[in-house]
């Protein structure tokens, strides 16, 4: 599951007490990013409940947020994790957001065991390595859903009128994941998901 990122993001920070001061110097990351939390709450709205954890923009910074939060897989049920970047918040309605879309990878309850975590930590490095190349400036964030039913992870872009970057995401985060050849992820414009009126949303792209 190694993505094209650069070696230090593939290693979390070694023990710094007898380190130089060369040593000591942070590698920046090309994006601010944020971390925000979703627990839902009956007495607050969907957005009032959407928690700013923190933002970050070094290499270093993110592990140690990643370190000292708790894994996806044991969040509550109902919970999520979403990291985008600085100033565009985790919904649909935001302006970078609302005329773009997500890969979707869905996980039955199973998985949320065996394979979320790792999913949910690669995507986080994909994002915050620019691991997708010249499309990295179409990515908005990614989002961890935790449900009853099954988990989600999405892959959020901003401009669903751009196959051939949003292809080559799909392309790009289904080789990272190890996703087998004959399982299929998809891309949902958000304004149709926003419109959907049953469980059912049409993919507009598969890979």
């Amino acid at each position: 599951m190694a993505a094209d990122r650069p070696e230090a993001m593939q290693n979390e920070k070694e023990e710094e007490t007898d380190a130089s001061p060369e040593m000591m110097i942070k590698h920046p990351l090309q994006n601010k990013w944020t971390l925000w939390f979703y627990k839902h709450d009956k007495n607050r709205s969907w957005e009032d409940s959407q928690i700013e954890i923190a933002s970050f923009d070094t290499v270093e910074d993110f592990w140690a947020l990643y370190n000292h939060i708790e894994v996806a897989s044991l969040l509550p049920i109902g919970c999520d994790y979403s990291l985008f970047k600085q100033g565009i918040k985790p919904m649909w309605e935001d302006e970078r957001n609302k005329k773009g879309g997500r890969w979707l990878i869905n996980l039955c309850k199973q998985q949320r065991s065996s394979e979320l975590d790792n999913f949910w930590l690669e995507v986080l490095l994909l994002l915050v390595g620019e691991s997708f190349e010249d499309h990295s400036d179409d990515i908005c964030g990614a989002v961890v859903n935790v449900r009853p039913k099954g988990d989600k992870i999405g892959v959020w872009t901003g401009d669903s009128k751009k196959p051939e970057s949003i292809l080559r995401i799909g392309k790009k985060l289904k080789s990272s994941l190890g996703i087998p050849a004959q399982v299929s992820i998809m891309y949902q414009i958000h304004e149709s998901t926003a419109k959907k009126t049953g469980s059912y949303v049409r993919s507009h792209f598969t890979c």
